[in-house]
């Protein structure tokens, strides 16, 4: 379990994380979803420990890791634009990690990842030869061969649309699922929010306007601000995702 206690980060006199509390369960898909600035790519990097708190705790599975350095964590990250090496086919990109490290996963885990995510025609194509979803689905696999105790997505379905995002979507929840995986995705989209996660956390000025179910949020929301971010968002899409939880956009 994941667990932030009175989280707070300052930049001198500027508070971007305000009194940040909640636990994330093992093996749950939570997405921060908010409005540009509201502390969501913090929370992350503080998580991930990029970034230093300025007061509260950050707990996993009953450690107190607040203080521990980012390498020690044993978290993960895939970024918005990938971070892919140019210089290496897809292959070498999804097992750089294992040249210092090559006990951490076998030889058919590498094969199975690559079968899960659809990789095996696109292994040695260099990475400006792929698609958008490629490079994702290559970021995910060189993510996963390290095993991370944690997985954090920071806008991972941004630059795609259509097909290729369900299908993102879906390889996320089922990579979740077969590995038992607790994973953290920062997203700006209610709808990639409520329809991949198990809780939603939304962030207002760096506090929490609420955090609960996909159904909770849609049918209970608990403040002006969450009604009108979500019917607004999702209002603009045309989306029907009200229905799809029982709820109404009226």
């Amino acid at each position: 379990m994941l667990e932030l206690r009175n989280l707070r980060k300052s930049y001198g006199s500027n508070q971007v994380l305000n009194d940040i509390s909640l636990d994330i369960q093992d093996c749950e898909i939570v997405s921060v979803l908010g409005p540009s600035g509201c502390g969501k790519t913090t929370l992350l990097n503080v998580i991930l420990g990029i970034t230093d708190i300025t007061d509260g705790q950050i707990i996993f599975n009953g450690e107190d890791i607040s203080e521990k350095p980012m390498e020690q964590r044993g978290f993960n990250i895939v970024f918005q634009d990938y971070a892919l090496f140019p210089n290496l086919n897809a292959y070498k990109n999804i097992t750089y990690g294992l040249k210092n490290n090559p006990n951490i996963s076998t030889q058919e885990e590498v094969e199975g990842l690559i079968n899960l995510l659809n990789l095996n025609e696109h292994l040695d194509k260099s990475i400006n030869q792929l698609s958008g979803g490629q490079k994702q689905r290559v970021a995910l696999a060189r993510t996963l061969v390290m095993k991370p105790k944690l997985l954090l997505l920071d806008e991972p379905l941004s630059a795609l649309d259509g097909v290729i995002k369900e299908s993102i979507k879906e390889r996320i929840k089922t990579i979740a699922s077969e590995y038992k995986l607790t994973t953290i995705i920062v997203t700006h989209d209610p709808e990639e929010a409520l329809t991949i996660s198990d809780k939603v956390l939304i962030l207002n000025k760096g506090e929490i306007s609420q955090y609960g179910t996909p159904e909770e949020i849609i049918n209970a929301p608990k403040n002006d601000f969450v009604k009108e971010f979500i019917l607004k968002q999702l209002t603009i899409k045309k989306n029907n995702i009200f229905s799809l939880f029982g709820g109404n956009n009226e």
